[in-house]
């Protein structure tokens, strides 16, 4: 068993241009990794290594780079700005002992910032904030702590002071302890969260300041509260405080390297010219080494659930980059691991849903598009289909399948999403792609409970398979995906047979009497028959469609569509006007609050209205409005709603 030094796997997220990426190059310059700083605007950054995140400026996969301050290595992960990918930021989640969230000192609190620091509380992520670009015009200090604690979290701690904020001579100082007024603020913050504290506060003696760094750390590390730290990515200001933060207040985990390895694929890369794949995998227990036979769990929708391969390449991020035969992957780091063919994002190495994860809910993706070449022809679809489900497997949320006619169809976050697609199939694939119009995902649920059965008798069924299948749909809990369960008798069929039966039901159900697909639907094998000559398992595949489609049919089924909930913060002026406009596209205010300098409204909406709700509040508002959603339950969709899916054959 290897021993190895203190590591600490930190993301690095932020809404779009508050200069994430600015500030991971700026850590790997400062501690000497790089001898330049790269630049997003030329597209010289390390963590924006492929072309579209080079030419817009964003980014769009996460991506590790690591660093050393001494015993401790630092994994940055920078991770998307955007709210097209929210999942991927979702998804680098899971895998990090701790977050710095960056703000910039002039936009402040963005919607998506607000976003971002709702899933780290939600998932009690040790979390630093790092106010940037305290050297442009326009920078606010004491105004923006106060937005920060307003419509953040009130939990913070300013631990640098700013001069000259605004100016290309903005500096920042670290605050001590021996600022009374600072070690006052610092401790009484503490104490909301400590009765022990709070008695000291309280009735003395003052706490002393390694009481204070103490208390500060463990709260820290519990989420409590948040250090901030003021500075400039781009003129290195603040960031040596904020480095001495990031390893003294965030904790690294104590894993347990004689475990059997437990892991997570957060990120998966194609090499364009041979592609073969490789896979982002952080180890929490256990080791992997070089050549070793590892069995994943594949994310959901997979038929089979787990895949097996031979790892035929492994090096470790942050150590010597060529790999070698005695490469070992130790708990707490991150491995590049090679000759997986099966792998995908989200593949759990080990049994997932360990007490320790921090794996957040993935929120569906709510559009859907079909996607056909420009240039028709087979050859040029089967091209297309391929080239869209490579890059489901660096995103599997985004699920590309063949739709009737030929063309595929894929699922999206938003209309920014789709353009990166587009242009990475044009770019990597070489496929001049066109999208239809987005439409909203809806899906459908069984109202009740039916049954349908096809008989063999002595011959092949009526439909003319050698095959009985009968199935009964029943509506299955909110949430609870579709399940599959027999009634008939163990061995009844032989084990390919049963196979046949169950995949082909999970493939079905993707596309119920309605044209979408079908969820919380639990599907009960009732009666089963072959005959030892003729039968095959197509037959049972084919008649289980048939059978189900029948069942689907006797039950019925009710259309939902996906709803967000909202909140939006507006000027006082503009109440009526808004809450008027919100009325009318069908949202529902379910509260409204006087906030400092306007109104909070809260409630809930259609997801196909959202879209249209954020154009018009910047002019309802003067541009002063800060809205912010997130998915809700679904509800049944109105009788008139023209929700059928987008199709290829339309």
């Amino acid at each position: 068993m290897q021993t190895q030094p203190r590591t600490l796997n930190i993301g690095i997220l932020a809404h779009v241009d508050a200069g994430k990426t600015s500030l991971t190059e700026r850590l790997l310059f400062d501690t000497g990794t790089i001898d330049r700083l790269g630049s997003v605007d030329a597209g010289s950054t390390q963590t924006d290594t492929n072309a579209i995140e080079r030419q817009r400026g964003i980014t769009v996969h996460s991506a590790v780079a690591s660093f050393r301050v001494g015993d401790t290595q630092v994994n940055l992960v920078d991770t998307p700005g955007h709210s097209d990918f929210i999942a991927e930021v979702e998804r680098a989640l899971g895998v990090l002992d701790g977050a710095v969230l960056v703000l910039s000192a002039v936009e402040g609190v963005q919607a998506q910032t607000r976003i971002l620091m709702r899933t780290l509380r939600e998932t009690r992520l040790p979390t630093l904030i790092f106010v940037n670009k305290i050297d442009r015009a326009g920078a606010r200090t004491d105004a923006l702590l106060a937005d920060i604690r307003r419509r953040l979290t009130p939990y913070i701690v300013a631990m640098t002071a700013v001069r000259n904020a605004g100016t290309k001579t903005a500096t920042t100082s670290p605050k001590r302890y021996t600022d009374t007024h600072f070690a006052t603020a610092v401790g009484e913050l503490l104490a909301d969260h400590d009765d022990e504290l709070l008695a000291r506060v309280v009735d003395g003696p003052p706490l002393t300041p390694a009481e204070l760094d103490k208390a500060l750390a463990e709260q820290t590390a519990k989420a409590l509260v948040h250090p901030v730290h003021f500075g400039s990515a781009i003129g290195g200001q603040g960031i040596e405080a904020l480095i001495n933060a990031m390893v003294t207040l965030i904790p690294a985990p104590q894993p347990n390297p004689t475990a059997p390895p437990r892991g997570t694929v957060f990120a998966v890369e194609r090499d364009a010219a041979t592609g073969h794949k490789t896979a982002y995998l952080r180890l929490f227990e256990g080791e992997v080494t070089a050549r070793q036979v590892l069995t994943f769990t594949t994310p959901a929708g997979s038929p089979t659930g787990t895949h097996t391969g031979r790892l035929t390449s492994l090096s470790i991020v942050g150590a010597d980059p060529s790999p070698t035969p005695t490469s070992t992957l130790l708990p707490g780091n991150i491995g590049k691991l090679r000759g997986l063919p099966d792998i995908r994002v989200g593949d759990h190495l080990g049994h997932p849903g360990h007490p320790t994860d921090r794996s957040p809910h993935f929120a569906t993706p709510t559009l859907q598009s079909v996607v056909r070449p420009r240039d028709p022809g087979t050859a040029a679809a089967a091209r297309l289909n391929a080239a869209l489900k490579d890059l489901a497997e660096q995103d599997p949320l985004i699920r590309a399948r063949t739709e009737p006619g030929g063309a595929t169809s894929v699922f999206l976050y938003g209309e920014v999403q789709k353009e990166v697609i587009a242009a990475t199939l044009a770019d990597t694939y070489g496929i001049e792609a066109v999208f239809e119009p987005s439409r909203t995902v809806h899906t459908e649920r069984p109202t009740a409970t039916g049954e349908f059965t096809e008989e063999m008798h002595r011959g092949p069924a009526p439909t003319g398979h050698w095959a009985t299948v009968g199935l009964r749909v029943e509506p299955a809990p909110y949430g609870s995906g579709n399940t599959f369960r027999y009634e008939t008798e163990l061995g009844a069929l032989p084990r390919a047979f049963h196979q046949a039966v169950q995949e082909t039901v999970h493939d079905a159900l993707r596309t119920g009497p309605l044209g979408w697909a079908v969820t919380d639907c639990a599907v009960t094998l009732v009666r089963s028959g072959f005959d030892s000559v003729m039968s095959t398992a197509g037959d049972f595949r084919a008649l289980t469609r048939i059978v189900l489609e029948g069942a689907l049919h006797d039950a019925g089924t009710t259309l939902y569509e996906p709803y967000r909930t909202f909140e939006l913060e507006i000027p006082p002026a503009s109440l009526a006007t808004v809450a008027g406009q919100l009325t009318s596209m069908g949202a529902l205010i379910e509260e409204s609050t006087a906030a400092a300098g306007g109104w909070l409204l809260r409630g809930t909406v259609a997801a196909r209205r959202v879209a249209a709700i954020e154009r018009r509040l910047p002019g309802l508002t003067h541009g002063e409005a800060v809205w912010w959603s997130r998915p809700a339950k679904d509800r049944p969709a109105p009788r008139a709603t023209n929700a059928r899916p987008p199709r290829a054959d339309r």
